[in-house]
């Protein structure tokens, strides 16, 4: 689905495609997404682990940044 996001600190906003996973515990983000359009990252105080829906460790890095974000859901209840 498409979302708008706005960066806290400069107010840019771009629209994105996003993933709705009912099942996820936490947003994410593309590393190279985020570089690509200079989002400013702040390093968490402790590292993220990733577990697959079968618990299993992913096999990604852990997470270790964060951004923050305005997300704006358009047209969502339009049938």
């Amino acid at each position: 689905m498409k979302v708008g996001i706005e960066k806290l600190d400069s107010h840019e906003g771009l629209t994105v495609k996003a993933l709705l996973d009912s099942g996820a515990t936490g947003l994410f983000a593309d590393r190279k997404f985020v570089k690509k359009h200079r989002f400013k990252m702040q390093k968490l105080d402790r590292p993220v682990n990733i577990r697959n829906i079968d618990g299993t460790k992913n096999s990604r890095d852990t997470i270790i940044h964060e951004i923050e974000v305005n997300i704006f859901l358009r047209d969502m209840w339009r049938g």
